[in-house]
């Protein structure tokens, strides 16, 4: 089972190597990569990229758990009994139960972690290289020496690397070195192969992080070989002993019902006076098993590995197992917008330029065919005359720095497959925006591509941040006669964050200041470009504003390192505004819709302008289609939203649904109003800087696909289709978890309830030598525990949702698995079965019998111990029917069980149906096999009993009808009584009764002016 680990000569030191020396050393290919064949034989030779840990699951820690337990131990008290009586038959099946039990529960808690360890693997961190040519996203363990891996913001690097492509690269390597500051990359050969590593910057290291900029480099070393491998092997080990809530709440449970064990003991006892013998003991080992329910660890182990695999299956990686029990009390969900509600196949539709109007552009997804028509402003000889500049590369119209600040600020790459299978089919690689901007850009015949070629000169790069919302560039354009080309910087971002950076703007070749003759006030041209913006944003399109300005170079100053972003970014000149869709998922308003009726609220956080925001909150069902978004209490921008105090927040009636130009901070403090307001919230997130807000949530979910490795570690929960409509699922899928738990929980406890009332009152019956008369045997209680009330159990664990599901309001977080309910059905239902089963034991004694009780009849058939041995077995019976039928009831609190629809719905949970079935055939060995049934068992064979057996499963079948009947007149519906409708028309009301936060709104409105 070990893994194979080579190491690829580990002293060699790379960063003294030129990158030519690098790819030879390793045979490899910066442009092409490794092939997949050659990968795949590399990996066999160095083995997985894992750093060795506690090697996967532990068979005998898993069979350990089964044995050394209060439960166990109880049983293996009544075997020494047993054989100390001289009791063999009864003895070895109690043995048998035990190894049965340990043999059952071993193989599923065995599954189920293999099941958890495969599923933390598909969660582990990824890992972009480029294969056969390819740009490909791999798991991070299938990364070996010699692939070209590419490094983002917010990655976690996979594998030690030689950097051969560097733009401001800044890692957090204090995992190796203890540096606290990152530590800023170059391509700069080292002479010393003994430098220090936090001095081999032209290297990253494995499990350390990117903070800012993006590189390339080729794997040198993996898993063990690389240098947190050779310092730190346990760095990736996982607690498989780290147990949930809810294995903690069934832990004390098991506890108090241990401590109920010996009360009881101490009863049987004291009936008889204190003073011990076999049959005594025996009797009181017998109350015991009785009241324990052997099969409820196994019975969870298999519900929640079932739960993490159902969530597997619908997409949602489980990373955290609490977070499958948290689910089920969710009450608000907080998501973002692009890719999650909306399908992140952004194509630029309208472009805005002050000079020239508006422009509509054809065209979808990422085949880059379509037309760019002037819609206004312009003349369409003028446009004409702009696209042959465009198309002669000539001129600075506004329109060619527009395109070309579309092309150049921008990291995506569009693509042709050529391979023959795709029939040229288009792709695109980067983020959404960026990928539509490109897009825009090839329409115009000014690709990224083609200006690179024609000699465009990436110079340095200012990566998007999150908190000032936008991205620059500067470029080197091509040189002309001689002449060293000029520089340039391009930007774009959120509008308002680009406006502040611009003092001018373009009309032809005239720059025109803001705030110049013809420029206006500053006031009046940023309410004409809001107008315009506003224009587009009530559309539901993402806005992008983009600028540029020639930078002239100052001799000395290092263009890569010697930058300052807030000098770079300043005097920028305006160029215009892009429109960019995004459209809703098909998916995405109905699964809202079905958060409304489940009583969860839906939050959308999003970096997008309110009216871009609120457009898409509308199409959705976030927000009701005909409200105003201005001086909409449910709809804010995050400075309005931060500018508000603790105090002014908790006084809003609802906090909002909509907030828009979100930042990090403003999600971390919607999470901190939530939890004030005693709300269970789960938040979406993808950046880095998501991941404070991921951590505070109850539930934190990271996106798979776009999401960074940084917050996909901070998170609970994985989707790895960044699908809203998948966290419905997921809230779901822990609703139906903990609604089958209580199920099971509460079917094991009614039969151990049902067992001890018998046992309990049968200690009134005595026989000639003045001992307690068992209505059942101890081997029967264990049938009973382990075969007949375990495997309907599980099959309750595995029922499907309820149609009620979704249409319940949300527990509470504090709430426990045993409600007032659910304890009062257990005893309910388990004094019914215990009563019925021990009137069919008085029946066949006292009715048919006679009365009489015989001697020794715990232990050994007479003639004279019939009457008991018949009355036993009548009472086993009765109580297996029982059982059998009371999972049927488990089935659902409230709604009846013996409908016809219900029934048919039974054969969808095999595993139930067939508990059902089989337990009930398994009565007829046990009754009527010679040997096996008086002297293993203490029964004997029934005939007409069979009738008193027919009788009380008719009777409890009634009874429990009529007992849901009464609940559902009497207590609180289970079900929501308010629709998505009912709150749609709620939160008109929110918006029409908003007097007393109007001052709060103006204060903020005020505020963001200032």
């Amino acid at each position: 089972m070990g893994k194979k680990i080579v190491e690829l000569e580990p002293e060699t030191p790379f960063h003294t190597f030129t990158t030519d020396e690098v790819t030879e050393h390793l045979k490899t290919s910066i442009l092409e990569g490794l092939s997949s064949e050659e990968a795949a034989e590399r990996l066999k030779t160095y083995g997985p990229n894992e750093l060795e840990g506690n090697g996967g699951v532990k068979w005998y820690k898993v069979l350990w758990r089964q044995i050394a337990n209060a439960l166990v131990a109880v049983l293996l008290i009544a075997t020494v009994l047993a054989f100390a009586t001289q009791d063999y038959a009864e003895g070895g099946v109690i043995l048998f139960v035990i190894v049965m039990n340990a043999a059952i529960g071993f193989w599923q808690e065995f599954n189920a972690e293999q099941t958890m360890e495969a599923l933390r693997n598909m969660s582990s961190p990824t890992a972009q290289v480029i294969r056969d040519e390819t740009r490909v996203t791999i798991p991070n363990n299938q990364a070996v020496p010699g692939d070209i891996m590419i490094f983002e913001d917010g990655d976690v690097i996979g594998a030690d690397c030689r950097l051969f492509e560097v733009f401001n690269l800044e890692t957090d390597e204090a995992l190796l070195t203890g540096e606290s500051l990152p530590v800023q990359k170059n391509l700069a050969i080292i002479e010393n192969a003994e430098e220090a590593l936090g001095d081999r910057l032209n290297m990253v290291f494995a499990s350390t992080t990117v903070v800012k900029g993006r590189a390339k480099g080729i794997v040198t070393s993996t898993a063990m070989a690389t240098q947190i491998g050779k310092i730190a092997t346990s760095l990736n080990n996982v607690d498989s002993d780290e147990q949930t809530p809810l294995q903690k709440r069934l832990n004390k449970m098991a506890y108090f019902v241990f401590l109920a064990a010996i009360l009881l003991v101490i009863v049987v006892f004291g009936v008889h006076n204190f003073k011990y013998s076999n049959e005594a003991a025996i009797y009181a080992i017998s109350v015991s098993i009785a009241i324990i329910p052997e099969g409820l660890i196994a019975v969870v182990t298999l519900t929640m590995a079932f739960g993490v695999s159902r969530m597997a299956e619908v997409k949602a990686i489980v990373r955290r197992l609490s977070s499958l029990e948290s689910l089920g009390a969710v009450t608000n969900v907080c998501s973002d917008k692009t890719g999650t509600l909306t399908q992140s196949k952004m194509v630029a539709v309208r472009m805005w330029l002050p000079s020239s109007g508006f422009f509509r552009i054809t065209g979808t997804g990422f085949v880059p065919q379509g037309e760019i028509f002037c819609q206004g402003e312009m003349t369409d000889g003028d446009f004409q005359e702009q696209e042959q500049q465009v198309a002669n590369g000539s001129g600075s119209n506004p329109f060619l720095r527009t395109i070309q600040a579309a092309s150049l600020c921008n990291m995506a790459e569009l693509r042709r497959n050529q391979h023959p299978e795709t029939h040229g089919e288009w792709s695109a690689i980067g983020d959404p925006t960026e990928i539509a901007l490109q897009v825009l850009a090839y329409k115009a015949d000014l690709a990224k591509p083609d200006l690179v070629s024609q000699g465009f000169n990436l110079v340095a790069e200012f990566p998007f941040d999150s908190s000032v919302k936008r991205m620059s560039v500067l470029f080197e354009a091509p040189s002309t006669n001689d002449a060293p080309g000029e520089h340039f910087i391009f930007t774009k971002g959120a509008t308002e964050r680009v406006l502040g950076c611009c003092n001018s703007w373009l009309e032809g070749d005239v720059e025109h200041r803001i705030g110049g003759e013809k420029g206006g006030d500053r006031a009046a041209f940023e309410s004409r470009i809001n107008e315009k913006m506003n224009i587009l944003a009530e559309r539901g399109l993402r806005v992008l504003t983009l600028a540029y300005r020639k930078y002239e170079v100052v001799p000395g100053v290092d263009l890569v390192h010697g930058l300052v972003r807030e000098e770079i970014e300043s005097n920028m000149v305006f160029l215009g505004l892009v429109g960019i869709y995004d459209p809703p998922r098909a998916e995405s308003r109905p699964a809202v819709l079905r958060c409304y009726e489940a009583g969860i609220r839906v939050h959308m956080l999003t970096g997008d302008h309110p009216s871009t925001a609120a457009a898409i909150a509308k199409e959705v069902a976030i927000i009701p289609e005909d409200v105003p978004v201005k001086n909409n209490p449910l709809i804010m921008t995050a400075a309005q939203f931060d500018a508000m105090s603790e105090e002014e927040i908790d006084r809003l009636e609802e906090l909002p649904r909509v907030v828009a130009r979100c930042s990090p901070d403003t999600k971390v403090k919607m999470i901190a109003a939530l939890h004030r307001r005693n709300l269970f919230a789960t938040m979406t997130g993808d950046g880095v800087n998501d991941s404070p807000s991921l951590k505070a949530a109850n539930v934190g979910i990271a996106m798979g696909q776009s999401g960074s490795d940084v917050a996909k570690q901070a998170a609970d929960i994985v989707l790895t289709d960044d699908n809203f409509a998948t966290i419905v699922k997921a809230v779901a899928e822990g609703r139906r978890m903990f609604a089958n738990i209580q199920k099971f929980v509460q079917h094991l406890m009614s039969a151990n309830v049902a067992e001890i009332v018998v046992l309990i009152v049968g200690l009134a019956f005595k026989d000639d030598q003045r001992m307690a008369v068992f209505p059942m045997s101890p081997v029967e209680i264990l049938f009973l525990n382990m075969i007949t009330s375990s495997p309907p159990a599980m099959g309750l664990g595995l029922e499907p949702p309820s149609e009620s599901n979704m249409r319940e309001p949300p527990r509470s977080a504090t709430q426990g698995l045993f409600t007032f309910e659910v304890v009062m059905d257990t005893f309910i239902y388990g004094l019914a079965m215990g009563a019925l089963s021990f009137a069919s034991f008085v029946a066949v004694v006292f009715g048919f019998g006679g009365g009489e009780m015989g001697a020794h009849c715990n232990t050994e058939w007479s003639i004279d111990c019939e009457p008991v041995f018949r009355a036993r077995a009548t009472s086993y019976t009765c109580l297996t029917m029982l059982i059998l039928a009371h999972a049927v009831n488990c089935r659902s609190l409230r709604e009846s069980g013996w409908k016809i629809q219900n029934l048919k719905t039974l054969k969808h949970n095999k595993m139930l149906w067939m508990s059902i079935v089989i337990g009930a055939l398994l009565v007829l060995p046990v009754l009527y096999i010679p040997g096996f049934n008086r002297d293993v068992f203490k029964h004997s064979p029934i005939t007409y009993e069979w009738g008193l057996v027919a009788a009380a499963l008719v009777i409890f079948i009634a009874f429990a009808e009529v007992y849901k009947m009464i609940k559902v007149k009497t207590m609180k519906p289970l079900g929501l009584e308010a629709n998505s409708q009912a709150e749609m028309e709620r939160m008109r009301m929110v918006m029409t009764t908003v007097s007393h936060n109007d001052s709060a709104i103006e204060h903020n409105e005020k505020t963001k002016d200032s």
